[in-house]
């Protein structure tokens, strides 16, 4: 990580205001549609099923389906309530990454920028405004992430940012396994930077490494130990189902059976697509498109045409400026990347879709608002390609908007066309 950094600089306030504005977008019109859409279907009846005490979507843990049924239970069942863990956590990501980007760089303008290309990119929106476990998992995940960062940045708050870490992760796993790659990298971090700096004595050394005043072996509680503990306590309702509960004393039984259940969907389906289309954005997936709500609505997700591709680039650049500049803090985001997005093309998952690069995806846009940071400060003459970048990915969100947020489509059933850049999207 980039090794100046100042507190007096924390650009809060700005994140806090573009999540406010991002989570007042994502409520307009949250309802709509109003009925189930997409992979709602699993997850709403899982929902009212787990309100009955009954077993639900056993391929996958139950964090996510918990927080849904506790919308259904408390807020009321209809598709605005279905839908509003979704959107909270959206939010909540959204102001989280940029505070991790923050304590990862120490840089403002990095930080704003990646609240603005977050917000923007396609993923992150379309997420947050339906009722599936992934936007719970990713605000999770980068909530840990965060509290990482900053146990590093502010070392005398490390022991409880390191154990809230720990939770986070916990818990993040415990609604997906999407994330499953990204646990390894805490502890792996601490281990290179302590072998680094303690030498011989690196299990028991508190000086030097990622956090000043904590040793490899209590790292190892707070970001090894705690984070499995919470999990496998996180499937506690699953220990009450009715009948067959889950055996609490069995967790690999019960792993194995879940994998089972993921590897059993070989069916193939029109919209799979495979890791290297998703880098690309060359293979879409609708989650709607037909005649609801007394108009002709649509929801297709892809990335943004624009960020997508420019955040590749972004990536290339955080290897070279670790290379020629020894800055560390744009090749975490590579790293990060490089770890979620590998388990795809290693899972033996045989169906796989895009919605499984939200994460992959939201760490290119770290990688590329550190980019575009950098281009402001260093370089007077390109400068203006910084403002450019930033209003062409804002114009592209304006120009798709329709098709990702169900709003009311002009020209009947053939209006999907005015969108369909690739045939490959439709």
């Amino acid at each position: 990580m980039h090794q100046r950094f100042t507190t007096e600089q924390d650009p809060a306030d700005w994140c806090g205001v573009i999540a406010i504005l991002f989570i007042t977008l994502v409520w307009w019109r949250l309802g709509v549609p109003g009925e189930i859409y997409f992979d709602e279907v699993h997850y709403v009846n899982a929902a009212r099923k787990f309100n009955e005490g009954l077993r639900v979507n056993a391929e996958h843990p139950m964090v996510g389906k918990t927080i849904i049924a506790a919308a259904l239970r408390w807020l009321g069942d209809a598709p605005l309530y279905w839908r509003v863990p979704s959107a909270l956590t959206g939010g909540l990501g959204l102001f989280a990454f940029t505070r991790l980007v923050w304590f990862a760089s120490g840089r403002r303008l990095a930080a704003v920028f990646a609240g603005v290309l977050l917000a923007t990119d396609f993923f992150w929106f379309i997420q947050s405004r339906i009722a599936m476990l992934d936007m719970i998992m990713a605000c999770l995940a980068v909530t840990a992430l965060w509290q990482l960062a900053a146990a590093h940045r502010l070392p005398h708050q490390g022991r409880w940012r390191l154990a809230l870490c720990g939770v986070l992760l916990g818990l993040s796993l415990g609604t997906k396994w999407s994330v499953a790659p990204l646990l390894l990298l805490p502890p792996l971090w601490f281990l290179w930077a302590k072998v680094r700096a303690g030498g011989k004595r690196f299990l028991t050394s508190r000086s030097g490494g990622p956090v000043e005043g904590i040793s490899l072996i209590e790292a190892a509680l707070w970001l090894g130990v705690v984070p499995l503990c919470v999990y496998w306590a996180s499937f506690w309702p699953a220990f009450h189902w009715t009948p067959n509960p889950v055996d609490w004393r069995d967790p690999i039984g019960w792993h194995r059976f879940m994998i089972r259940l993921q590897d059993s969907v070989v069916k193939p389906h029109p919209y799979r697509s495979v890791w290297y289309q998703w880098m690309i954005d060359w293979r879409a997936i609708w989650y709607l498109y037909k005649n609801v709500d007394g108009a002709q609505r649509g929801v297709v997700l892809i990335g943004n045409p624009f960020t997508m591709i420019a955040g590749l680039a972004a990536l290339v650049w955080a290897v070279w400026v670790r290379i020629r500049q020894g800055r560390s803090d744009a090749l975490t985001f590579v790293i990060a990347y490089a770890a979620v997005m590998a388990m795809w093309p290693l899972s033996g998952k045989p169906v796989q879709f895009i919605y499984h690069y939200l994460l992959p995806s939201t760490f290119l846009m770290g990688a590329l608002a550190l980019a575009l940071e950098a281009l402001w400060r260093r370089s007077d003459r390109w400068r203006w390609l910084v403002p450019a970048a930033l209003v062409l990915n804002c114009a592209m969100f304006a120009w798709f908007y329709p098709i990702i947020s169900a709003a009311p489509l002009a020209g009947g059933k053939m209006a999907f066309n005015d969108w369909m850049w690739l045939d490959s999207w439709r």
